[in-house]
């Protein structure tokens, strides 16, 4: 598939068949994020792959949904907020910027490998943290599930082209 084709493919999967993704296939896509861009090239992130059933058992309770539990493979991306440039004029933290460029690159690329993915934002941090004993600086941002699909595709509705591109200012 060329770039385009993958980024018309690619959906939010919530129902993954019960198969192992292949270590060379997630090596593959963790190297898709590695190589993101981010601000000043400070790459302030931490991939934590879980594979393991009891690990992957205890994150289900920071999002109790049950297509999540489907995923044979979730990877916790995390903002180290110790590495991460803050902007001088306001102090803003790039991180979560950063970590969102990141997981693009992860899901697009898992899209070309023939894997599925979903963002998982609402979920309970804290338990997270806990769960996977994350000191202070290093803050989850997203749960991104990982598998096989099971096929189920959703329809992708977007908005036109019109409704959210502005030429030379802002005409709503």
């Amino acid at each position: 598939m060329n770039l385009s084709e993958i980024i018309k493919n690619r959906y939010s999967v919530r129902n993954y068949k019960d198969s192992k993704v292949e270590k060379e296939l997630i090596l593959e896509i963790l190297e898709a994020a590695r190589t993101a861009p981010s601000a000043v090239n400070f790459q302030p992130w931490h991939f934590i792959v879980i594979q393991n059933e009891e690990l992957l058992t205890q994150l289900h309770s920071c999002y109790d949904r049950s297509w999540f539990r489907s995923a044979p493979t979730i990877i916790v991306a995390c903002a180290d907020h110790l590495q991460s440039w803050k902007r001088p004029s306001d102090g803003k933290d790039s991180a979560d910027i950063d970590l969102a460029i990141a997981i693009d690159h992860i899901t697009l690329k898992a899209t070309e490998l023939g894997l599925g993915t979903c963002w998982v934002c609402n979920f309970d941090v804290t338990s997270c943290s806990a769960i996977l004993q994350l000191p202070d600086n290093i803050e989850p941002i997203a749960l991104i599930p990982l598998g096989y699909s099971d096929g189920k595709r959703p329809d992708k509705k977007r908005k036109p082209i019109d409704e959210i591109v502005h030429f030379d200012r802002f005409n709503p």
